[in-house]
């Protein structure tokens, strides 16, 4: 049994809404309602949704930047709510986040150097202060940034460097815990893959937990072990990355699955997909009994009135926690695994045949330009030379029949 880190239990977070001219509460925002799960050390616990369901709002219940309505966190076998003063400090440490966006997380006035060691200054012990040059050094070398570059300031840097040194921050006190706050849905997708791929080695050197919290299914399958969608506040299911999109369980993350663009084109066409009818309730005024009937085609009497436990159910091959009265399997798509097919290179004519290929494609590749050069030039001239296979009349018109 994997050892937990992190234990969240019923975790609450209601907002006020104010009214009127005395400014009194006339209702709450239930940003998150009722959310637990664990997380495991040494895993990544990926956590999906739409945007406005919560997530970003549980980050920061899990890192006390925000207090909850009601519920409770344990990190490390010690009640982060019970905490405060030099203790909650202490805790501080072994619990960092990575926010979203690179360009507004980092103070533009200060030096990189200054940025990283920054935590260096509220723990003093962790770094002397004599080492802390070297100390910041060696983050930006372990974040894969040029070590020279400790003077330079944030505007002075790509949005992917940006986000390494926000990395570089994160990882300085040693944590055991990273709350990744979607930070790679700001970047380009190609320097997407250069940060995930930093994160999964800065995981495997360091020993660090991950909860990754984004929007990408396609980023979060490919890093998390194991995957939490969330709807309106709550956990909708729960469960292994090939639980999670192998064998989905519950209709909206089938929903979502649907969703994902298929890169093979030999796929195109093949997909189900789920097109949800009606808005995403109101989090002010939620429905009662399960909050995905109201969009869900499987819904029937039961889930307007009662609402489902995120429990084990079965999933054609053991079962994982699902939120679903109904809760089944469906295939949304069916993949072709290419991992095992070989390719082979034309052996006919050995080199000189691949390239007697290769040059006879640019060739008509040149005859099918030049034809379109015509095209464009007598379209635009309105004269064209004789060509035999041309039909015209008298005045020289192309006859359209022709």
């Amino acid at each position: 049994m994997p050892e937990t880190i992190i234990e969240a239990t019923d975790l609450v977070k209601h907002y006020p809404i104010k009214g009127g001219v005395l400014r009194r509460t006339v209702g709450h925002v239930k940003a998150v309602d009722g959310v637990s799960f664990e997380l495991h050390k040494g895993e990544t616990l990926g956590i999906v949704g739409e945007s406005g369901c919560g997530k970003s709002t549980l980050g920061r219940l899990l890192m006390r930047l925000e207090d909850p309505t009601s519920g409770s966190v344990v990190f490390d076998d010690v009640d982060m709510h019970d905490q405060s003063g030099a203790a909650m400090r202490k805790l501080r440490r072994d619990i960092q986040i990575v926010f979203q966006d690179p360009y507004t997380s980092l103070n533009p006035r200060k030096t990189v150097g200054d940025i990283i060691g920054e935590p260096f200054d509220i723990h003093p012990e962790v770094v002397p202060k004599a080492g802390r040059k070297r100390a910041v050094q060696e983050l930006l070398e372990m974040v894969g940034l040029n070590p020279e570059h400790i003077s330079r300031y944030p505007h002075q840097f790509s949005g992917g460097q940006r986000q390494r040194i926000g990395i570089a921050r994160g990882i300085a006190l040693k944590p055991k815990v990273l709350v990744c706050d979607e930070p790679v849905s700001a970047l380009d997708v190609s320097v997407q893959a250069q940060v995930v791929n930093l994160m999964e080695k800065l995981q495997d050197e360091l020993g660090l937990s991950y909860v990754f919290i984004a929007h990408d299914l396609s980023v979060v399958r490919h890093i998390s072990d194991r995957v939490a969608v969330m709807y309106l506040g709550t956990i909708a299911e729960l469960g292994t990355e090939d639980e999670i999109y192998s064998r989905p369980t519950h209709p909206y993350t089938q929903a979502l699955l649907s969703a994902v663009p298929v890169p093979d084109p030999t796929l195109r066409g093949k997909r189900e997909e789920i097109i949800l009818t009606g808005d995403v309730p109101s989090p002010a005024n939620p429905p009662a009994g399960c909050r995905f009937h109201t969009r869900c085609w499987r819904a029937q009497e039961k889930c307007r009135t009662e609402i489902p436990l995120l429990i084990e159910r079965p999933d054609t091959a053991g079962g994982h926690r699902s939120a679903c009265h109904f809760a089944e399997v469906r295939e949304v798509l069916e993949t072709t695994d290419l991992t095992e097919e070989t390719f082979e290179a034309p052996t006919s004519g050995g080199l000189s045949g691949a390239v007697g290929a290769v040059k006879e494609g640019a060739l008509g590749l040149k005859d099918r330009i030049v034809d379109a050069a015509a095209d464009v030039k007598d379209a635009v001239t309105g004269h064209r030379e004789h060509d035999p296979h041309d039909q015209h009349d008298q005045h020289g018109h192309r006859d359209p029949l022709a």
